[in-house]
Parts: C-alpha cells; sequence; structure tokens
C-alpha cells in the first residue's frame, strides 16, 4: 500500500520498496532511497531467527511497510518487510544516517516528540525504542501488547505513549515508563487502525478502527466523548448487504489549523471531514464530504493547510484540495502539483503494482466460528442413523419371526395330515 507525508518542503510517498521525496518549493532533484538495493542483512546477525522456535521468518521483498517523519521535519525513517529500519537526515540535504534491524516485521513507526528515539511497533505487539542521537545503537524493548500492534502516537508534552492493536484495545501508558499504565480506551468492536492526537486539543485522541467509527477519547482518563459512525454519513442508505461491510478507517489527519479533520476509509472514494468544538455538547461534527473521481490511498496536509490526496489512477495519481469558503476545491494548476506529479511518473509502475495489491485490513477481522450450531446438526444426523438402524433391525427381527411362524405351521399341517 503507497502512503503520503509531509517533511517541512517535502512531499514524501511510498510505493512497494522506494521511498520518493519531491521538494515543492524549490527546483530540487528527488531523492529517491530503493530499499532493494540496501545493506542486506548480515547472515550471523542474532535477531536473524525470530523467537517462536528459532525459525526463520520468511524472506521478505524490501517492500516499505511504514515510513516516520519528526515533528521538526528534518528527520525520516522507514521499515520494511526485510526488517530494516533506516533513518535519514533530510537538511540540508538527503544523507542516510543508519541501517539498523528490527526483530520482527513493524506495523508502527513514530519518532518522539523530542526526536531522541524512534519507536517501532511489531506484529507480534511489542514496542522497540531505537535511538536516534546514537544512530548504530540497537533497539531496546519498551513495552508489549498480547496482539498485533496497529497505530502508535505520543502526547504532544512526550509524557504518554498511546497504542493500539487489533483486540480492540487502545492503552495508554507512561512514555518513559510504559509498565505504568495511565488508562485504557475501549469501546472499538473490531481492530483499531489508526491513531491521532489533533491539531490544537492536546488532552484529545482519535481513533479509528475496522468496526466503521471514529471515536473521540479524553486519553488521560480513558473516557469517551463521542462516537461517529461513519456509514451513517453515507449520501446514499446503503443496502442490507452493505449495512454488514462496515468501511475501515485507514486515515486520519489534521489540518495545522486546526480546523478541519480529514477521514480516509479503506477503498471508499470519499473524503469525510470534521471539525472539532471543545465548548460543544457535540464536540466532533460531520461537515463536508468530497467526492474524488479515484479511489485514494493515502492523504496529507501540507504546512499551508492543503491537502494532497494520493489516488489509485496512473493519468492522474495525485491531487491538491483547497479550502475555498465552504467546500474544497481542486488546484489542479498548481506548480507544486506539478513537480510532484512529474517525481511520480517515472515511478508509476510501482505505485500502480502496490495499489492494485489486496486490502491490508482484510486479514485483521475476526471471524466467528458457531460451532454450537454444528455440534447440533451432527448430533440429529447421527440421532437419525441411529434411528434407521433400530428400525432396520426391528423389521429384520419382524420377518425372521413371522418366517418361524409360518414354519410351525407348515410342520404342525404335514404331521396332521
Amino acid at each position: 500500500m503507497s502512503a503520503a507525508g509531509f517533511c517541512g518542503g517535502w512531499f514524501i510517498f511510498t510505493c512497494d520498496t522506494k521511498l520518493v521525496a519531491v521538494n515543492t518549493k524549490q527546483d530540487r532533484e528527488p531523492f529517491v532511497f530503493d530499499c532493494s538495493d540496501a545493506e542486506k542483512r548480515p547472515k550471523n546477525s542474532k535477531d536473524d531467527t525470530s523467537s517462536d522456535g528459532g525459525a526463520s521468518e520468511e524472506t521478505g521483498s524490501d517492500k516499505v511497510l511504514a515510513f516516520a517523519v519528526s515533528p521538526s521535519g528534518k528527520l525520516v525513517a522507514l521499515t520494511d518487510d526485510n526488517k530494516r529500519l533506516v533513518l535519514f537526515r533530510c537538511e540540508p540535504s538527503w544523507q542516510c544516517v543508519s541501517v539498523r534491524w528490527v526483530v520482527r516485521r513493524c506495523t508502527a513507526l513514530l519518532f518522539s516528540q523530542t526526536e531522541d528515539e524512534l519507536l517501532a511497533g511489531d506484529k507480534s505487539g511489542d514496542v522497540y525504542s531505537f535511538s536516534v542521537t546514537e544512530p548504530q545503537r540497537e533497539g531496546e524493548l519498551k513495552m508489549g501488547h498480547l496482539s498485533m500492534l496497529l497505530a502508535v502516537t505520543v502526547s504532544p508534552d512526550n509524557k504518554f505513549l498511546i497504542t493500539a492493536d487489533r483486540d480492540e484495545k487502545i492503552r495508554v501508558s507512561h512514555l518513559r515508563s510504559p509498565y505504568n499504565i495511565q488508562s485504557f480506551c475501549l469501546g472499538h468492536q473490531q481492530f483499531v487502525s489508526c491513531l491521532l492526537v489533533p491539531a490544537g486539543h492536546p488532552d484529545w485522541l482519535l481513533s479509528g478502527s475496522g468496526d466503521g467509527t471514529l471515536k473521540l477519547w479524553e486519553f488521560e482518563s480513558g473516557r469517551k466523548l463521542q462516537s461517529c459512525d461513519l456509514s451513517e454519513l453515507e449520501e446514499t442508505p446503503p443496502s442490507d448487504a452493505d449495512k454488514q461491510k462496515k468501511p475501515t478507517v485507514c486515515r486520519i489527519s489534521s489540518s495545522p489549523d486546526a480546523q478541519h479533520v480529514a477521514v480516509l476509509c479503506d477503498r471508499v472514494s470519499t473524503l469525510q471531514f470534521f471539525s472539532l468544538k471543545k465548548d460543544s455538547e457535540q464536540k466532533i461534527a460531520a461537515h463536508s464530504r468530497l467526492p474524488l473521481p479515484h479511489c485514494p490511498t493515502d492523504m496529507t496536509f501540507d504546512p499551508e493547510g492543503r491537502l494532497w490526496v494520493l489516488m489509485d489512477s496512473r493519468e492522474t495519481p495525485l491531487q491538491i484540495y483547497t479550502r475555498t469558503k465552504d467546500c474544497w476545491e481542486s488546484a489542479a494548476e498548481s506548480p507544486e502539483l506539478h513537480r510532484a506529479t512529474a517525481a511520480l511518473h517515472p515511478h508509476r509502475e510501482t505505485l500502480q503494482a502496490s495499489v492494485k495489491s489486496s486490502s491490508q485490513y482484510e486479514h485483521l477481522y475476526k471471524v466467528t466460528f458457531d460451532n454450537v450450531t454444528a455440534y447440533r446438526q451432527k448430533k440429529q444426523q447421527r440421532l437419525e442413523e441411529q434411528q434407521l438402524k433400530r428400525t432396520a433391525a426391528q423389521n429384520t427381527n419382524g420377518n425372521k419371526k413371522k418366517k418361524k411362524r409360518e414354519k410351525g405351521t407348515t410342520e404342525a399341517v404335514t404331521q396332521s395330515s
């Protein structure tokens, strides 16, 4: 799945094995990093084997799994399915600082607010801390969940580490002592896919899930403030079949001026916008929708508050939208858009390949098995078979007795004659 983000004046996107950065303000050469050409893992590495029985994990394809941008916009990190963790410095020029290795494939990546550590959440539920100031130092285990981690964020004051997993849980822990749990935010019915502390509201947390809801929390206390069912906001009423298919929230993004929150759902070609109001009874309110010409794969706000949308289209893979009065309009003639589209052009094939892949969320839904119904059906079938056997046995015994009686009658008639 392709992803997009901003690092200062650089627009960054990933597609398959590549990370591409385009400067939107200056006419500079795009930076391209291909994981397939990166440093290979030493064969004698102590983390070569997984913890479960020492069996080696399957070989990866160097596909980028996640990337993160530091709060200052000076650092970028990425991780791929061959368990690389690559740290970059992007100012004054792009430079690869280090290539390290994680224990298991990562699902989430994040810089701390002080930019002294890089937090990596993996598929086994662990969070590892990697030093930024000591770029060659190995990672240290920070904390762990009992289920796959899907999202990680930190509070603006760098006090709390907030993690979400496949088992519908959101945990709020103290960053410096993660064993000290502050609260849990509980209420989702499916896996929690994304988290965001919205700009301008440092005490609030937005969470998206596979249950098709967007929830607002006061994360320090774990109190739920509001829940919004995204399927109810659709302009056309969903059919009975569609009601069973809840949209998966895959990205929540907040504008720098804290005026807009954009929500992107997996394989849905419409963006939903919300506003947050601290003093209102309805703290999160839907105010507009943006239909897109193609299915979006990711989105991000730039420092100026414009919305950049990466889409599943060979001709127009990228669009910029600006807020004018009461609607969002496409900035098709923007020079930044032309510059970024030109940089996208050589990578269209790999971008299309990553877009066409199956949804990354399908395997996260829990499948329920109705063992009781199956048991009852088998029991009923067994009872019917036993009844048939008894009936057949009774018929057989009845026939034998009848023949015996007939035989006895025949012999008695013969003797009398």
